[in-house]
């Protein structure tokens, strides 16, 4: 076969909180390869939501993880060709992407909103995304309002 499935690539957990999943957001948040500069962006913003929580039980890193799981879809529609028309059919999402369009969405979100530094927008993002509100969480309940909409194509389905 040539063209086989690419390995996945084992990360290396981050230094502060030992965890996989946030060297998996800090390298989507990187610009130009500056991963030290991303990795002082995610802290930053991990002590900024550590002062601004309500929730006095909960870490940042858990606020985040919540927020996290909240802007997760589960379901998404995807263009298919049936005799000339295009249909959008609402299919199920594999659980790496499912975390992978989260990690997106949210720090596409954060960028987008309008704090001085980008430490406190995404910070505000995160904590917003814990609340089930913001813009990350919007994009996640449209995406699934437009799988519902179109479940009567779900029969297309390949």
């Amino acid at each position: 076969m040539r063209k086989r499935r690419a390995k996945k690539r084992v990360l290396l957990p981050d230094p502060r909180f030992n965890d996989q999943l946030v060297t998996r957001f800090v390298n989507n948040l990187m610009w130009d390869g500056k991963k030290s500069v991303a990795f002082k962006v995610f802290y930053d913003a991990m002590d900024i939501v550590n002062e601004k929580k309500t929730d006095e039980e909960k870490s940042a890193l858990e606020i985040w993880k919540d927020g996290l799981s909240n802007v997760m879809p589960h379901v998404e529609v995807r263009s298919r060709r049936v005799g000339g028309a295009t249909f959008q059919i609402p299919m199920q999402i594999r659980p790496d992407r499912k975390v992978s369009m989260a990690i997106k969405w949210m720090i596409s979100y954060a960028r987008k909103r309008n704090e001085k530094t980008m430490a406190q927008r995404l910070a505000s993002e995160i904590l917003a995304a814990a609340k089930e509100e913001g813009a990350a969480v919007k994009k996640r309940v449209d995406t699934h309002k437009m799988a519902e909409a179109n479940k009567a194509f779900s029969h297309f389905r390949f």
